[in-house]
């Protein structure tokens, strides 16, 4: 098919981080909301470029002349990724200058930019504040003859100055040094304001007295400085030994890999920006100069100054879920009714329960589960120690190739090992990405199996922050299935048919384009066709063509996608058929929902992947239906009111493009806040 059929994968994201910034834009949102959206279009795009922009880097150095499928090459696709990225960062800061700052300013928070717009009090406050709390944790490198170009660490932030000896006034030295991240970034000073509090960064105390760690030396100039590193950690499992040995030795390895992305100030030296770019070394395309402070991340810790919730959103705790009573028992109510969870509108505490209830009961005899992020203080890792610790089997696929939690899994598997519980380190060549958990227990009646299936990870603390649904079963072809999966993680045996799951990466693309297909049959005959797959992304070709294909045959399809989408909508000829919409909101929108109409017996499928080569190829994913007839109305009605959203969505227009919805003449509705206002509905009516 034609590459101008598809978008690129790349670009794709970039306009994703620009919805976000959008966000950032919208006097609408509360203040502190905005600043909040501001500083994940930055984390964002640091990983954007040490995990995307290098790997076509490393396609590029390796010769690769292939195209994508929207017909660029890798290196095509970095030049445009640069242009966009230069506007895009221009844009930020645009946004931070003249919109953000002085919307603070005027309520009562006010970000000093400079050090030299200190006045006297707060000037002789941030040299004390640097010389009892600074200085003593700084270590000045100089670079010389003697004392090679240092290591500057990934991402972090840091200060490059030019320095002449007083006593050899015609040589230039560079010396660089390290902003400590154990210290605050953002430092509260005396302000010169009534009803107002006043802020410096970390970075601009440091600049205003750098002599004072150079006092030999007089300091020609000074400016914060940060790079990216290409941080995709490359090595071959079918060679390695051990793999959480291989990959805590891949981890060390992350600080020094190739430059990607220089960050410094817009007014830098051009004699101490030529150093860099040597030094490090990095091309001048690849150099962004920015109008402000380095690293927006710096503003969530803005979010948390005390004194501003008037600014923000107004708070709210997860409900307890529809379908579960707190006075009955868990187990009972599981064998009684399957039940949904919708996270984070209903609270994830009866799965944290779960686990925690199954370590303890005398009855429960083996529980198993796969882990891919967890939080830093896991109250579920602690239940499956204390599982092993009292005789229970616990079998725990950690993960251990999870991209950027890698470190934390490491921990927490050796953690579960200690307590005696059999940890398997993902699989070679694969990524575990289904969430499932298994608790055998010995019952009156005999064994039953108790299975949750969900659509996030088994992460207490961002399951308050992205949306997922989450299933209880005990229906036996569900517990027959779940321990298949699980004998086959831990050993070598595939089952000869599942019940009811459907696995990758050798079953589910199938099941996949069967379920597309199925419905493009049904509307050539005639009879009701229609499609609506909620996902974070769609990149696959082959997916993307049989939508196009089910498109021109007359089925209705309505995709609900977050990110990266790869498929062209209502393009003429292609893709009349086809809607897309994206919800940039409060909450990360995460869960991955699949509904085919089927003529007029409507199947409803969730599960952990979404639709891209990765997940449908290259990871060990699960799908799995609903099949209780009033839980699947409760999916059903949550798809209509996402897609029913004016508020948040922002919809495809046929050049690829997206815009929020036009309100003229309708009712702003949002999704999200409709599910808030459910679930307190549903809470209340309990009580």
């Amino acid at each position: 098919m034609n590459a101008q059929n598809y978008i690129n994968r790349e670009l794709s994201w970039l306009d994703f981080n620009d919805r976000i910034l959008s966000e950032a834009k919208d006097t609408s949102i509360p203040l502190l909301e905005r600043l909040k959206f501001l500083s994940i279009t930055s984390s964002n795009l640091d990983e954007f470029f040490m995990v995307r922009v290098a790997s076509l880097k490393d396609q590029v150095n390796a010769g690769y002349k292939g195209h994508d499928i929207a017909g660029m090459t890798a290196g095509e696709q970095i030049d445009a990724i640069l242009e966009y990225t230069h506007d895009f960062v221009n844009r930020q800061y645009s946004t931070y200058n003249r919109s953000l700052v002085p919307a603070l300013r005027s309520n009562g928070l006010k970000i000093i930019s400079h050090h030299e717009d200190l006045n006297e009090e707060q000037s002789e406050y941030v040299d004390r504040y640097f010389q009892n709390d600074v200085f003593p944790v700084l270590t000045p490198m100089a670079v010389d003859s003697s004392r090679p170009f240092p290591l500057i660490r990934n991402k972090y932030l840091n200060i490059g100055a030019l320095l002449q000896d007083k006593k050899k006034k015609n040589t230039i030295d560079f010396a660089t040094v390290q902003v400590p991240s154990g210290l605050p970034r953002v430092v509260m000073v005396p302000t010169d304001e009534d009803n107002c509090t006043t802020v410096i960064l970390l970075e601009q105390i440091i600049e205003k007295n750098i002599s004072k760690l150079f006092l030999n030396y007089k300091v020609i100039c000074a400016t914060p400085y940060r790079v990216m590193r290409n941080a995709d950690l490359p090595f071959d499992e079918d060679e390695a030994a051990d793999l959480l040995v291989e990959i805590e030795k891949q981890l060390k390895r992350r600080q020094w890999g190739e430059p990607i992305r220089l960050e410094v100030e817009s007014g830098v030296d051009k004699q101490l920006l030529k150093l860099l770019k040597r030094e490090l070394p990095i091309n001048d395309d690849s150099v962004f100069r920015i109008k402000g402070p380095l690293d927006f991340t710096f503003l969530m810790k803005a979010y948390g100054a005390d004194g501003f919730d008037h600014l923000k959103d107004k708070p709210f705790s997860p409900q307890v879920p529809k379908y579960i009573d707190p006075e009955w028992d868990l187990f009972e109510q599981i064998q009684d009714h399957d039940i949904l969870l919708h996270h984070p509108y209903e609270s994830f505490d009866p799965v944290v329960n779960f686990i925690r209830k199954a370590s303890l009961d005398p009855q429960v005899l083996a529980i198993k589960q796969t882990l891919y992020r967890v939080s830093s203080n896991s109250p579920i890792i602690a239940s499956l120690a204390a599982a092993a610790e009292n005789g229970k089997q616990v079998s725990v696929l950690v993960e251990l190739k999870a991209r950027f939690d890698e470190e934390n899994n490491i921990v927490w598997a050796k953690k579960l090992e200690e307590a005696g519980c059999h940890v398997i380190y993902g699989l070679v060549g694969l990524k575990t990405h289904s969430k499932i958990t298994l608790v055998v227990r010995r019952e009156e009646d005999g064994i039953r199996r108790y299975v949750h299936l969900g659509t996030g990870n088994y992460n207490d603390s961002t399951a308050k922050l992205y949306t997922d649904m989450g299933l209880f079963t005990c229906k036996r072809a569900y517990g027959e299935d779940a321990t298949a999966v699980f004998n086959m993680l831990s050993g070598y045996s595939e089952p000869l048919a599942w019940n009811r799951l459907s696995l990758a990466p050798q079953w589910l693309r199938d099941k996949f384009l069967f379920l597309i297909n199925r419905e493009r049959t049904n509307a050539v005959k005639g009879r009701p066709a229609h499609i609506i797959a909620k996902m974070n992304s769609l990149c696959d070709k082959e997916i993307i063509d049989a939508l196009y294909t089910a498109s021109a045959a007359g089925v209705k399809i309505e995709l609900i996608i977050r990110g990266i989408c790869c498929l062209r909508a209502q393009v003429p000829g292609l893709s009349e058929n086809i809607h897309v919409r994206s919800i940039v909101g409060t909450y990360l929108e995460h869960a991955r929902i699949f509904y085919f109409e089927n003529n007029n017996a409507p199947e409803i499928y969730m599960g952990s992947a979404d639709w891209m080569p990765r997940n449908l190829d290259k990871r060990v994913e699960i799908l799995f239906p609903v099949e209780d007839e009033k839980l699947k109305n409760e999916v059903i009605q949550i798809l209509d009111i996402q897609l029913a959203d004016t508020k948040k969505a922002h919809i495809m227009n046929s050049d690829g493009k997206y815009a929020k919805a036009d309100l003229r003449g309708k009712k702003a509705i949002g999704a999200q806040e409709t599910f808030v206002k459910r679930a307190l509905e549903n809470a209340h009516s309990k009580h």
